[in-house]
């Protein structure tokens, strides 16, 4: 799945939690169900750059969407 809008890489690690799972809190994906770092179940990019990247590597372009909700009016300035 790839994200986008503003501030979306910060939100997103937020709900993945800390990438060793004994470190996460409780409530985050890795804190309620990550085992150990090699099996943290999830994995969220920490720049736009290294989003590029790892995009890339598992998307093509045809298979990448981008679209606007109709709240967006009401939700960013």
């Amino acid at each position: 799945m790839v994200w986008e809008g503003e501030g979306v890489i910060a939100s997103a690690r937020k709900m993945i939690g800390a990438t060793k799972p004994l470190e996460a809190e409780p409530g985050t994906i890795r804190g309620d169900l990550g085992v150990t770092v090699g099996r943290n179940i999830i994995h969220g990019s920490d720049a736009p750059e290294t989003a590029q990247t790892e995009i890339a590597l598992w998307f093509t372009d045809a298979e990448l969407v981008s679209w606007a909700p109709c709240a967006q009016i009401w939700i960013y300035e």
